[in-house]
């Protein structure tokens, strides 16, 4: 009899096991969304086939080995992206953690107790005696609902979505490390305007002083020259201000300290080359290069999944638990066969009444879902408003400069003139302070306009999701492993 009931136990599993293997998942399946791009740019400028190699390394088209070098700097030294690798590992471990659930959970125990029973109960014995005990219990959740299968699905959406994190982080970075060389390159430009304005209207006021040592001018000359010269060097101390905070930012993103880049960007140098201007294709590229964008797909096929997880909470939960063990009341019994102890077989658990608790708790996962859809579809917007944006002001600063290029050399060809004018005594000193004063403002403009075209050219890059296919030797490995596992 016993070894019949242990043949209709063994088959009751199997046949639990099979269901398992076929059961259904519940909640919907996860279909990416589609999102209607336009056919091409409003602002076709930049329009043509993107050069791939370029976009991948952006930053190498400025010919300035200094930003490369900074770029690799920052590649290895930045703490986002040491916080960005340390989140994809939280969320691989997690991953792992829900997929183990797929398994039984087997533990392991031992204990010893002394007992006494009452000698005032039923039994009226009061007696002592030991107990000795040790073995195995285990249990596993069927998961004929698919709750397990969608929490796994969930996890590794999510791990993909950090991974996608990291990419925008670097992404990020690389813009954020250009743009700040670039205001640094631009505070030094100014810089040098400044100081060579600086240097004019010294000889200026040296001039004014002659002129009234020989009485041929009045003091007012001298005043005046002296209160645009004060003025120009009054300028001086807040661009070394906007140059030291350059080289300060520029260490937090690599990760060190501002003493090891003070001999190295303090410098001055030029601003950087532009060799050649992006192209940038069509917008749907945007979909395949833009981080952020496969950052938000991937949270809303998540959180797709959890709607499966909540629904299958609905339903019965079958399980198979068991025990295995020895227990005896002397040590030395405890290894016989005659010790063993065990229980085995199946379980149900059904929610039939809790208030419609559950259901409210599917209706808000699905709520979330089209919050996270809402928000994808805003992120491809914004992306395109921001390749928009960089083209239009990029043309636009480019033409800006263009005409700041004319009004500098049209004040510089002035000063000369007006210069000889007030030698010869035939125009007042008022004529030379206006085109000194119109040079040395068109000249500062002319400086800011062309790191602004710089600035425009990254942002431009940043826009198109330049820079995050750039090869990463720190994640190489783990991108492939997580991928490989997802099939």
């Amino acid at each position: 009899m016993l070894k019949s009931l242990k043949v209709q136990c063994g088959c009751s599993i199997v046949g639990l096991v099979l269901l398992t293997a076929g059961g259904c998942t519940v909640g919907p399946d996860y279909v990416r969304p589609e999102m209607a791009m336009p056919s091409q740019w409003s602002g076709n400028e930049q329009a043509g086939p993107v050069d791939e190699a370029a976009l991948a390394q952006w930053w190498t088209t400025f010919d300035d080995p200094v930003l490369v070098d900074l770029i690799a700097q920052a590649d290895a030294g930045s703490l986002d992206l040491q916080a960005a690798v340390a989140r994809i590992e939280q969320s691989r471990a997690l991953r792992a953690y829900v997929a183990g659930e797929q398994w039984p959970a087997v533990d392991a125990s031992g204990s010893y107790t002394r007992l006494r029973s009452s000698a005032n109960s039923l039994t009226g014995i009061g007696q002592e005696y030991s107990l000795y005990s040790a073995g195995f219990d285990a249990f596993w959740e069927l998961d004929l609902f698919g709750r397990i299968r969608r929490s796994v699905e969930s996890a590794q959406a999510t791990l993909e979505q950090s991974i996608e994190d990291y990419h925008d982080v670097r992404l990020s970075l690389y813009a954020e490390v250009a743009r700040n060389y670039t205001e640094l390159r631009t505070a030094q430009s100014r810089l040098r305007y400044a100081m060579a304005n600086v240097e004019i209207q010294r000889k200026t006021l040296e001039l004014t002083q002659d002129r009234y040592a020989a009485e041929i001018a009045p003091e007012l000359d001298v005043s005046q020259a002296r209160l645009n010269l004060a003025n120009t060097e009054s300028e001086i101390p807040s661009l070394r201000i906007a140059e030291t905070a350059a080289v300060n930012r520029l260490a937090v993103l690599v990760g060190t300290t501002p003493s090891e880049l003070r001999n190295q960007l303090l410098v001055p140098a030029p601003m950087p080359e532009i060799q050649r201007l992006p192209t940038t294709g069509v917008p749907a590229e945007l979909l395949r290069r833009r981080p952020d964008i496969r950052s938000a797909e991937r949270a809303l096929a998540s959180q797709t999944a959890m709607i499966g997880v909540a629904e299958a909470q609905r339903y019965p939960s079958f399980s198979l638990g068991g025990t295995l063990g020895l227990e005896a009341l002397q040590f030395s019994d405890l290894g016989n066969w005659s010790s063993r102890t065990f229980g085995f077989g199946p379980g149900v658990r059904w929610t039939l009444f809790d208030g419609n608790r559950l259901r409210s708790l599917v209706a808000v996962e699905q709520a979330f879902t089209r919050q996270l859809a809402a928000a994808y579809e805003a992120t491809v917007l914004r992306a395109v408003e921001e390749v928009e944006n960089a083209m239009i002001a990029l043309v636009q600063e480019q033409q800006r400069a263009e005409a700041l290029r004319r009004s500098v050399a049209a004040a510089r060809d002035s000063l000369d003139k007006v210069e000889v004018l007030y030698r010869s005594g035939l125009t007042d000193f008022q004529n030379v302070l206006d085109v000194q004063r119109s040079l040395s403002l068109q000249e500062d403009r002319l400086a800011v306009s062309e790191g602004q075209i710089i600035q425009d050219i990254i942002a431009l890059y940043k826009a198109l999701g330049g820079g995050w296919e750039h090869e990463s030797t720190e994640l190489n490995n783990r991108e492939s492993e997580s991928y490989s596992e997802n099939g």
